[in-house]
């Protein structure tokens, strides 16, 4: 068995050992099968990191057997490793067994711990999966992979209604972008006869494909119609305006879930898959645009929902869905280099967040309302010094791993010299300082000040080591990741792995850019951090001043722009309008009345009445014999 193989194999093996014989093996051993299988395929990606990222070594392709053939139609499984995959491949597996070690002392108190691990270990099997695939059957198999082990893990907690409604409108709202996905493969196949990147790309490339094609009403450009069907896909799993909805409510399950899925891995899938696609993407400047004008929308609007939230989970939740919009509109200004630094960047400082949330909230006995806390700076030392890093590097400060990647992205934008890069980079701006008021109002509730309730933070106290140990590493990535990862964005480094085509060279043009271009973002930090400052350290009263006075806007930020109120009213109500009348008019009055329950009434109205003329009495049934023979003297008379 090849040493790729393996990478995903032996999280599979734990995910099934775990899944199937927990009970037996109890919840000890049920770890240490899944994390040892995690862990080696960390040291194995590690060691295809060295060969392929830093070494020389070319991308390798291998076909490990045939998958579907059905006369034309040929699909094998295999593994493709190139530089862009490496770059995943540490992410995924490098955040993956950090969270499943953390879980050891987060979730000791869960009875059924052996169906959590093999649940996180499932998901990083279908992740990898995802990553490594050499073609798009295989990319969609991993694709619904992480989209039914979310499910599972989201509503892992299911006899606690808010998570199982969670984990159904996490699957529901994904299948409505995997559809569009699903759509974008059919079309692929359909113009290029094949799912392999390798054959698909070549002939993107050479313009061998039809310029249109028919679809629904008319004719649409074919590259158009592929791309934003794939992108669909992407908004789904991404969270991206429109259907992100999915992304807050997830916090339902458990924390080391939403830093694994909706921190670092799942949630960066759609922005692998356009960085993957580079080549069908380069060739229709309509999807291009589209994508960077998403990605801007959902940068900025995250980030002004998460300026309110008090749910500590919440903010990092909104974090994470506007920090995906930057690397969206990196890859629609065709800065996928940059795109994919900030995903390895966002990968360690994000689940270095949320798993400090996590120590904060076992910390306060799962408390998770900002109001409630406060004061904790001095109860848990280690945790508030490693979110203050994890703040640091999101907010991009100078030298932390933040600050290389959002910048680079803001640059490009600016440097592509087109309408929509112009409107992502101010989008991107403001953006920037709400993030990091956002980020440090976080910090100012929970650690700072006077605490909200004292019995709680009276009786606070350190997470133990074996969930501090992923946050210190974690750490260490957030601080150094940036360096790391600088040659990322210098000129073809992830060579044939990403395409551009001519005049597409807003990263190469961000080495050039005006000087206020590259001190801006530094004054949007010290900006968020003054007026966070202002706000909940020198003057504490101004905020609810602020809700009351703006009361309309706060609760229009509150509430998240109302997109789940807007959809309940289009969608979700008439459909229930919509199965309602079918229940109750055309299943109970028409079906029911008139068919089965109608029919069964009137025979037993009938059965009733037949009845009646079964007296018992002889007489009766003599005098209708007499009847019955004068009817027939008649008759036949």
């Amino acid at each position: 068995m090849s040493r790729n193989l393996l990478i995903i194999v032996l999280p599979l093996i734990g995910a099934l050992i775990a899944g199937i014989l927990g009970r037996r093996i109890g919840n000890k051993s049920s770890q240490i099968v899944t994390i040892s299988g995690v862990v080696i395929s960390l040291l194995l990606s590690i060691s295809v990191f060295v060969r392929v990222a830093v070494g020389d070594v070319p991308a390798m392709h291998e076909e490990i057997f045939s998958w579907i053939v059905s006369d034309q139609f040929r699909v094998s499984f295999g593994l493709l490793v190139d530089r862009l995959t490496a770059v995943m491949l540490i992410v995924v597996t490098g955040v993956s067994a950090m969270v499943h070690i953390y879980s050891v002392g987060y979730m000791h108190e869960d009875p059924d711990q052996p169906r959590f691990f093999s649940y996180l270990s499932l998901f990083t099997v279908a992740m990898l999966m995802l990553v490594m695939a050499d073609n798009f059957l295989q990319l969609f198999f991993g694709w619904e992979g992480v989209g039914l082990a979310s499910y599972l893990l989201i509503g892992f907690w299911f006899k606690k209604e808010s998570a199982s409604a969670a984990a159904i409108k996490a699957f529901l709202v994904n299948r409505v972008g995997d559809f569009g996905f699903a759509i974008g493969i059919f079309t692929i196949y359909l113009v290029f006869g094949s799912l392999d990147y390798n054959h698909v790309f070549a002939m993107a490339g050479s313009g061998n494909y039809p310029a249109t094609i028919d679809f629904l009403t008319g004719q649409v450009n074919t590259m158009t119609l592929i791309c934003l069907l794939l992108f669909i896909g992407a908004m789904g799993k991404s969270a991206q305006l429109g259907l992100h909805t999915w992304l807050p409510d997830a916090m339902e399950g458990p924390t080391p879930v939403s830093a694994l899925i909706h921190a670092a891995t799942m949630v960066t899938a759609g922005v692998f898959m356009v960085c993957r696609a580079s080549p069908l993407f380069e060739l229709s400047e309509t999807a291009l645009s589209v994508v960077t004008l998403v990605g801007a929308a959902t940068a900025f609007f995250a980030a002004t929902v998460g300026l309110v939230q008090n749910d500590i989970k919440r903010v990092i939740a909104y974090s994470t869905c506007s920090q995906l919009g930057y690397m969206f509109f990196a890859a629609g200004v065709s800065a996928y280099s940059a795109a994919m630094f900030h995903l390895m960047t966002h990968a360690f400082f994000k689940a270095l967040l949320f798993l400090g949330a996590g120590s904060v909230i076992h910390a306060m006995h799962h408390e998770q309302d900002m109001r409630r806390m406060g004061g904790l700076a001095r109860k848990i030392p280690v945790t508030y010094a490693l979110m203050v890093v994890g703040t640091l590097a999101l907010t991009g400060f100078p030298g932390l791993a933040g600050f290389f990647s959002k910048d680079a992205i803001l640059e490009s934008a600016y440097a592509a010299h087109t309408t929509v890069g112009q409107i992502a980079f101010w989008l991107g701006i403001s953006a920037a300082a709400m993030t990091t008021f956002y980020s440090f109002r976080l910090l100012f509730m929970t650690f700072h000040g006077t605490p909200a309730d004292h019995h709680a933070c009276d009786h606070a106290h350190e997470s133990p080591h074996i969930m501090l140990a992923p946050l210190l590493v974690l750490a260490f990535g957030a601080i150094f990741s940036g360096w790391v990862g600088l040659p990322m964005i210098g000129d073809g480094w992830f060579g044939s792995a990403i395409v551009l085509v001519t005049g597409h060279d807003a990263l190469a043009q961000a080495h050039h850019v005006g000087g206020f271009v590259k001190v801006l973002p530094f004054v949007m930090f010290v900006i968020g951090f003054v007026v966070a400052y202002l706000f909940y350290i020198k003057y504490t009263d101004l905020p609810r001043f602020i809700a009351e006075v703006w009361r309309g806007s706060y609760q229009f930020l509150l509430n998240a722009w109302y997109f789940d109120r807007f959809y309940d009213w289009l969608l979700v109500r008439p459909a229930k309008a919509i199965g309602q009348g079918l229940w109750k008019t055309g299943d109970e009055t028409v079906i029911d009345g008139y068919g089965v329950n109608g029919l069964a009434a009137t025979i037993g109205q009938w059965a009733g009445r037949m009845r009646t003329v079964q007296s018992g009495y002889i007489y009766h049934y003599a005098f209708a014999m007499l009847v019955g023979i004068l009817v027939l003297i008649t008759f036949y008379a």
